[in-house]
């Protein structure tokens, strides 16, 4: 029998004793502001955390400004409690012409808790940009192409 909870098409499973792999991009910790109507840490506030994690990363690998044009395969696997300390890892997937496809978790550190759980991931794209927030080509050594 299939359980309706397990999805075989995630890009990662965590499993028990799994650590977090990948680039480490942004620590915070969730705060009682943070909360939605459930008490449960609302799942736009750790997207965005997602995202600046995710930016930094691009950003760093491009070697210029980068923005988001895409956020595909997002997986909310298990909540976010107020004082759970929240780690963003990043993966590059790919870089293209002027993108750059990161795989990023959400990874939380419960309190008396000594294992990090998985809480969510999904994929990225961002564009390396110029000065005038016009797309510009990437290289695969991460130089820009001028």
């Amino acid at each position: 029998m299939n359980d309706p909870q397990v999805n075989d098409n995630l890009p990662r499973q965590a499993t028990l004793g799994s650590e977090p792999e990948g680039d480490l991009c942004i620590r915070t910790l969730a705060m009682p502001a943070d909360t939605n109507a459930n008490g449960d840490i609302f799942g736009g506030w750790l997207l965005s955390q997602m995202d600046v994690g995710g930016g930094v990363f691009a950003s760093k690998t491009a070697k210029s400004r980068t923005v988001t044009v895409a956020i595909e395969a997002m997986n909310f696997r298990k909540p976010v409690y107020v004082g759970d300390l929240v780690s963003v890892h990043a993966n590059l997937v790919k870089i293209g012409r002027t993108s750059i496809t990161v795989h990023l978790e959400a990874w939380v550190l419960r309190r008396r808790e000594q294992c990090s759980i998985l809480v969510t991931d999904g994929n990225f794209t961002y564009v390396s940009i110029d000065d005038h927030g016009q797309p510009q080509a990437i290289r695969q050594d991460g130089t820009i192409v001028t």
